[in-house]
């Protein structure tokens, strides 16, 4: 077994938790079945572990550095990525009219997955590109999509996404970066963005810049905004590279993990020739940007989870093959120590581990199989809106809840390795460093709460909400008669009033909205937590009905019940704190002073 994800695990989601190969059933994806799906993923699996894993290590210790004319990266980057898109892996989620593989998007997670746990520092160039790729899918003209979308799906050109500027972070309506038309139909722009992800290296032919900007004379704040294509290289009528545009990389952010994907800081325009071709309609820039955040925040907490899912499994081994210490019942000093794992506090961080990671997967993988379902339901408008709601309320807790926990997997990986954990010799210590970014970036913790309880909870009427309460009882009602898990049931059906309660309770203070949202992170973690029970009262209840086909088997459907036992044993019970924290409005911060700390 890779130390990346447990392939039956994968396969159990997949396969019987999301019902993947029902998605064959469905034109877009009529021509595959599951032998397509796992041959798919046993190849990406395979060059995962032999191209991209094999050099995270050195990618880490030698990161990305700038010697003033050009960015120097390790060559075991450029030949992983090339294998990479000979196999086909940038384009697995697109259609094939496009040079893509049509596969479902839960496939394709499933692979990035594989990837990111291997090998997150590399993985992130061919992720990236691929989100901007699906933006211009959606919003791009037919000659954008020509000109720079297909060239990306076939690996010939990178692609970025411009955001965020030295004074504007996550805040994009205090973004300065002008855009001037420039009498052609194209346009002029001018600024400054920080913190590009692949914002410069010879990896590729091309690297395609998605810029937020403002054109000039258009209202402040986030709806004056557009979009804006911005190659590196100008495209020549015949699809050839022209000259170099006016993008000039200004230097590297060095970071504490994720260090093999370069980091830059960008000037557009400073010789006031940087040229930039308007996406979708003007003024609606953030909207179109945000197909590719949603899609991106996805795919945080899909790479958060199996990075704790990674950490998780290297411990799982060293603990299996450490012997230190005798257990508490046979002290004999004469004895033999015993392997760490059977310490009752080891096995309590490991399974915390598993608790963690798995759960993180299975609901980034769930969240996937609603885009699926959602872009192929045709003829039921009722259902695509279910889809599209669900998959509202929940992105902001797949984005933060596995960022936030597949770090604390990752902690206990280090801790279950004492000392040689904080060690370069095993990676724990670089899969935390890594992970530790993902809390951060594509929205922080504290901007996703905000969106769930700010928008996503009462857009309208609390539908979404409502209709997610309503999903997570119908499974709570589904194995309350089963007397294994109708105990957990009973739990979940409390969690869902208790989120009911305090949603109506907090509803109070909405008209104040900086006391309403004061609590919004605790709201967000409340809400998280009852969702990811939910997500392992799913998988008990398979595992409940499963017929074991082996020991092995019968072992794996074991774990996935202790797992959820520890789930609601140790984690579920947590909500009842974060509820009154919101419920009754704790204001110890709100009502601090600047001059008190």
């Amino acid at each position: 077994m890779s130390h990346l994800i447990n392939r039956r695990d994968l396969d159990f989601l997949l396969y019987e938790l999301l019902d993947t190969t029902s998605l064959c059933e469905r034109e877009r994806f009529a021509s595959h079945d599951r032998a397509t799906f796992d041959a798919v993923i046993d190849a990406a699996e395979t060059l995962a572990v032999e191209a991209f894993a094999d050099h995270a290590a050195k990618l880490d210790a030698n990161e990305p550095e700038f010697d003033g004319e050009r960015v120097h990266i390790i060559p075991e980057v450029k030949k992983a990525l090339e294998a990479y898109i000979e196999g086909g892996f940038l384009g697995t989620a697109f259609d094939e009219s496009d040079g893509g593989l049509q596969l479902p998007y839960t496939v394709s997670q499933s692979v990035a997955a594989l990837f990111s746990a291997a090998n997150i520092g590399t993985a992130g160039y061919p992720f990236l590109t691929g989100a901007a790729a699906n933006l211009l899918k959606v919003v791009g003209s037919e000659a954008q999509q020509q000109r720079y979308m297909r060239p990306m799906i076939a690996g010939r050109f990178f692609g970025t996404m411009c955001l965020s500027e030295p004074q504007a972070g996550s805040s994009l309506g205090d973004i300065r970066t002008r855009a001037v038309p420039d009498g052609e139909g194209g346009y002029r722009l001018k600024g400054n963005k920080m913190w590009i992800s692949c914002g410069e290296h010879d990896l590729s032919e091309n690297i395609v810049h998605l810029v937020l900007a403002r054109v000039e004379g258009d209202p402040p704040g986030t709806k004056g905004i557009s979009l804006f294509v911005v190659p590196k290289f100008r495209i020549n009528d015949d699809g050839s590279l022209g000259p170099r545009n006016d993008v000039r990389l200004v230097g590297l952010n060095h970071k504490m993990g994720y260090r093999g994907t370069v980091n830059t800081v960008l000037s557009f325009g400073d010789n006031d020739d940087c040229r930039a071709e308007l996406v979708g309609e003007q003024g609606k820039g953030l909207a179109g940007m945000f197909h590719m955040m949603n899609e991106a925040r996805i795919g945080v907490g899909m790479g958060a989870s199996v990075l704790g899912y990674s950490g998780y499994l290297h411990s799982l081994t060293y603990a299996r093959e450490r012997p230190q210490g005798r257990s508490p019942a046979a002290p004999d000093p004469a004895k033999p120590p015993v392997p760490i794992i059977r310490h009752a506090d080891v096995r309590r961080m490991l399974l915390a581990q598993k608790a963690y990671a798995e759960g993180g997967l299975a609901l980034c993988l769930y969240c996937a199989s609603l885009v699926d379902r959602q872009a192929t339901t045709t003829g039921d408008d009722a259902e695509r809106d279910r889809l599209g709601l669900l998959l509202d309320i929940l992105t902001p807790v797949a984005k933060s809840w596995p960022s936030e926990y597949g770090l604390e997997a990752n902690k206990l990986a280090i801790q279950v390795l004492g000392g040689y954990g904080y060690t370069r010799e095993y990676p724990v210590e670089r899969l935390y460093r890594d992970n530790r970014l993902n809390p951060i970036h594509e929205g922080t913790y504290g901007i996703q709460a905000i969106d769930l309880l700010g928008r996503k909870v009462t857009m309208r009427e609390g539908a979404a909400l409502k209709l997610l309460l309503r999903q997570i009882g119908e499974t709570a009602q589904a194995v309350s008669e089963d007397p294994e898990l109708q105990g957990f049931a009973a739990q979940l059906a409390d969690g869902i009033d208790l989120v009911a309660e305090t949603t109506r309770a907090v509803a109070d203070r909405s008209t104040d909205a900086e006391t309403y949202l004061a609590n919004a992170s605790a709201y967000l973690d409340m809400l998280g937590h009852l969702v990811l029970a939910w997500i392992w009262l799913r998988q008990a209840q398979l595992a409940r009905a499963a017929e074991p086909a082996s020991t092995a088997d019968a072992d794996f459907y074991a774990g996935k019940l202790q797992a959820t036992r520890f789930f609601f044993n140790r984690e579920l019970p947590k909500i009842r704190h974060w509820a009154d924290i919101v419920a009754r409005g704790e204001d110890s911060a709100l009502s601090m002073r600047e001059t008190w700390f």
